[in-house]
């Protein structure tokens, strides 16, 4: 990084009594809003007293939350859950985690060590950084230090605000990879910075055959026009939800060579990094020539083991960037869940005595998961739909644009994907999620053809949804 440029942001920085920041153009706004919003005396009938009446104009939300307050996972689980549905929609897996980590979790709170009860360590159970810190120091190809290179978060989603809210700041310009999981916008946005969008675009394949999520492609021209002096980060996503694409190591460096060039951090959502399938090769960007000292990687338990509702995430990279991260965390969560902690920790250490081996959980589960993505493909491709075959995660995405049953939709914002789902969810019993809601505004109405499907599931929930869609098909043929 170049010595001259700031890496934290100002938040912490020049306040004056009360915490207060004391520059000169907030100081006149916080003067004009006082004035605006002043109180009013006015005598208490009957008493002889003050009634203190503040101006009913006075906003009571931050404007930090404007324009955010919208969430497509609260919306479309309630009404998936209203029609009882097979619900592939929200991504999450509907089986249990290994056995050794469900025993692992049982032995920490049963055991005789009762400070596992307690608080640990605010930045990670040592247990845990320990095992990360070898863990991934070895696929990185450096010796990491426990206590400064490796933050345990509450789910990576905890990663991702602390990145946001410690690292830009005011007028920041942050790439975005579209489609992208939907808390990158409104992350940013909160923290003040400017989303500066950038699409994947598929690129045409041979007549009668599925789609790759390989063939979603970015344009390197656009991509170098997108990096400008205020360009404070990229967020890459790989295995990219929704999509399923694994960025290439020749994507990669690409990304790289500019994150360098231009002095750009790079946050690396890599929560699917053991999800890849057909022998797609999971690259780190941390590892790539210059990118250590400029990337947070964020990984997550959730994902690693099948247990999404333990919440537990990390965050890897330069103490440089970490410490800033720190000051996030132990002012806001401060503490993860010392159990849940102590239980991931043991799952790493034998994960990382049987690496690489048949019995390793992180060989098995891509395997399984792989056969299940192929059961999901062949039921979507037999009812009309056209399937994207994904190289990672769990989702599959379907495309509608050759679909011949156009159910009469309501109007909602024009997006046809929004309406057909729900129509699919009343109708059908079926549940997803829409495309539309992994996209910018301007692009939205672009990818309003595309639907994803969620198939870490049992497999009796992939047979239920498998029996609907051949029921739907057979009515489409009018046997």
């Amino acid at each position: 990084m170049k010595v001259g440029r700031k890496v934290h942001v100002s938040r912490a920085a020049n306040r004056g009594c009360c915490g207060m920041l004391k520059t000169p153009a907030l100081y006149l706004r916080q003067e004009l809003l006082r004035r605006k919003n002043r109180i009013l005396l006015y005598p208490l009938e009957g008493s002889g007293g003050l009634l203190h009446k503040a101006n009913m104009s006075k906003m009571v939300h931050a404007r930090r939350l404007e324009g955010v307050d919208k969430n497509i996972w609260v919306e479309f689980v309630q009404l998936a859950h209203a029609y009882k549905t097979v619900n592939l929609g929200q991504g999450f897996p509907n089986f249990a985690p290994p056995d050794f980590v469900q025993e692992a979790f049982v032995a920490a709170v049963s055991g005789e060590n009762t400070l596992l009860h307690q608080y640990t360590r605010a930045f990670g159970h040592p247990p845990l950084v320990s095992i990360l810190a070898r863990f991934f120091g070895k696929l990185l190809g450096r010796e990491l230090d426990s206590l400064t290179d490796v933050m345990v978060t509450v789910g990576a989603y905890e990663a991702l605000f602390c990145c946001f809210q410690a690292l830009v700041d005011d007028g920041d310009e942050v790439i975005i990879i579209e489609p992208f999981f939907d808390c990158y916008e409104p992350m940013v946005k909160m923290a003040g910075g400017t989303p500066v969008f950038i699409p994947l675009r598929p690129k045409p394949t041979a007549s009668g055959k599925l789609m790759s999520s390989r063939d979603w492609q970015l344009d390197p021209t656009e991509l170098e026009a997108k990096f400008t002096q205020r360009t404070k980060a990229i967020v890459l996503n790989t295995p990219n939800n929704p999509l399923g694409k694994v960025f290439s190591r020749r994507e990669l460096e690409l990304i790289a060579d500019l994150c360098v060039k231009h002095d750009v951090l790079c946050f690396s959502d890599e929560v699917y990094e053991w999800l890849v399938y057909d022998g797609t090769e999971h690259i780190r960007i941390a590892s790539l020539p210059g990118m250590w000292e400029r990337t947070v990687t964020i990984g997550s338990a959730g994902k690693t083991f099948s247990a999404t509702g333990w919440k537990v995430g990390w965050t890897i990279g330069p103490d440089r960037l970490l410490k800033h991260l720190r000051t996030c965390h132990q002012n806001t969560v401060y503490h993860c869940a010392t159990p849940a902690q102590e239980a991931v920790a043991r799952g790493f250490e034998r994960e990382f005595e049987c690496f690489g081996r048949p019995e390793s959980y992180f060989v098995q589960l891509p395997r399984e998961l792989q056969r299940k993505r192929d059961l999901l493909i062949q039921s979507l491709a037999a009812v009309g739909m056209k399937p994207i075959v994904p190289e990672g995660t769990y989702y599959v995405i379907a495309d509608l644009s050759a679909f011949t049953e156009v159910p009469e939709l309501e109007n909602s914002e024009g997006l046809y994907d929004y309406q057909f789902v729900k129509w699919m969810i009343k109708n059908k019993g079926l549940a997803a999620i829409p495309m539309s809601a992994f996209y910018s505004a301007p692009q939205k109405k672009n990818f309003d053809h595309l639907i994803r499907f969620c198939f870490a599931k049992e497999d009796s929930t992939l047979k239920a949804a498998d029996d609907i869609l051949k029921e739907w098909s057979r009515k489409k043929s009018g046997r």
